[in-house]
């Protein structure tokens, strides 16, 4: 059955003097990676602009190396360590883009990475990684608790952590999409992005204010683990199930004391819940109307935009699709 849709009212003012740094931090980032990631294009969109009344533009990180935007953040951490930091080796932690991004900076530069990832990851992600040389350990039946391992296990081994959200380098280099979305777009009105850990978002919309203050910023979330959303609603983070969801990306817990939850309490003006059957249908939309192959968090934020589209109306709009790092079989469930 269907999940009701919900929205939950964000924008409170944070205190985290995170807040001012990452501007210029998401600025300096995209100066430093620019070498390794690849300028995604911001292509119109006129099937979803007719299906939403909107001026929608499709933020095409489903094409970045290593198949997301996660190669952002990954690159900008790993060229922020100190050459003896990298030669030793790294830790990540991963429910599977973060992964494969980290495998592949780990790659281009020459440095040796473990993962821990969830025993529920993704098989196409898994794959990702262990083609670009890592060690991928399972661990957990949560994005949360293997994450707790990795960082475990990194400071047993006086290693590097890289966290897939939880660290100012990282999150300045998702926000890197947000800097190219404002070059692309300077007139965009509001931004959608699917949330997990919220990194993403939070660099995006801490670059994207700075540039116009007006811009609305929509935080989209599955239904069935709405994690930062209901933190956010209650004021502190919170530790909940997740359920099963087509949005492999954005699922699991926050880790405790994420600098993140603050960021998104500032920046992120509306979070929007989505249903699995919204997921489905949005990705069926871009493959069969865009020809454009994308994973369950890319469907989360159009499936976002789509459900709240009567807002929109005449409106430039963008939406990121996130990655495309999604299975075969996966794929053929929603076909």
């Amino acid at each position: 059955m269907s999940v009701n849709a919900t929205s939950v009212p964000a924008g409170q003012e944070a205190t985290d003097p995170l807040l001012e740094q990452l501007p210029a931090a998401v600025r300096a980032a995209a100066t430093r990676i620019r070498p390794y990631v690849r300028a995604t294009p911001l292509d119109e969109s006129l099937l979803f602009s007719r299906q939403s009344g909107a001026e929608v533009h499709l933020k095409l990180e489903n094409l970045q190396y290593s198949g997301s935007f996660k190669l952002r953040g990954a690159m900008n951490k790993l060229l922020s360590l100190s050459p003896a930091e990298r030669a030793r080796g790294v830790v990540a932690a991963s429910s599977g883009n973060h992964g494969a991004a980290v495998a592949y900076g780990c790659r281009a530069l020459g440095v040796t990475a473990t993962v821990f990832v969830p025993q529920h990851a993704s098989p196409a992600k898994l794959e990702a990684m262990r083609r670009y040389g890592v060690e991928v350990r399972l661990y957990g039946d949560d994005s949360l608790l293997a994450e707790q391992a990795a960082r475990r296990f990194a400071g047993e081994h006086g290693l590097a952590y890289l966290s897939p959200y939880n660290d100012l380098q990282v999150i300045a280099g998702q926000g890197t999409v947000g800097a190219e979305v404002a070059a692309q777009l300077p007139a965009v009105e509001a931004v959608f992005v699917a949330v997990g850990g919220g990194g993403l978002v939070s660099g995006m919309a801490a670059l994207l204010k700075a540039h116009n203050p007006s811009v609305r910023i929509i935080g989209c979330l599955p239904a069935h683990s709405p994690v930062m959303a209901v933190s956010v609603q209650r004021g502190a983070i919170v530790e909940m199930a997740s359920l099963p969801t087509l949005s492999d990306g954005t699922a699991g817990g926050i880790e405790p004391g994420a600098i993140t939850f603050a960021l998104c309490r500032a920046l992120v003006d509306e979070f929007v819940l989505v249903s699995e059957a919204e997921i489905a249908v949005a990705l069926r939309t871009l493959l069969a109307g865009e020809h454009l192959l994308a994973e369950g968090a890319a469907g989360v934020a159009l499936a976002g935009l789509l459900q709240t589209a009567a807002r929109w109306q005449g409106r430039q709009v963008a939406v990121v699709l996130c990655g495309g790092n999604i299975s075969l079989e996966t794929l053929k469930g929603i076909l």
